[in-house]
This record gives structure tokens, sequence and C-alpha cells, in this order.
């Protein structure tokens, strides 16, 4: 009979080592100071440049000239 899933060894989970406390220090450090802040310089930036090509084609708000 074959031995069932939960049987058989778990390679995958032996075979990598848990991080350590220095590289989830560095993991953090790169997502806070790097990616986030260059992350939500492109959103910000994305949505003020969606805003723009739209008030380029319909105009500024206000209310309607007459």
């Amino acid at each position: 009979m074959a031995p069932s899933i939960s049987e058989e060894p778990d390679v995958a989970r032996s075979a990598v080592p848990p991080p350590s406390r220095r590289e989830e220090l560095v993991a953090f450090i790169v997502l806070a100071i790097i990616i986030w802040p260059i992350l939500a310089v492109g959103v910000v930036g994305g949505y003020g440049f969606l805003v723009w090509m739209f008030q380029l084609i319909y105009g500024p708000p206000g209310p309607p000239a007459h």
C-alpha cells in the first residue's frame, strides 16, 4: 500500500532553514525605506497624472461657462 500524503516527508520545509533575525531586519528595512515609499509616490503620482489628463480632455472642474 502506498503511503498517504501526510506520511511523506516534507522535503521543502526541512531543506530551507528559517530566516535569521538579521535577515528579517534587512527585509523590513528594504520594504519600509525603499519599496513602500517608491510605491506610494508612484500611486500618488499616477493618480495626479490621471486627474491632469482628465482635466485636459474635459476641462477643469467648476460651473459650466455661459
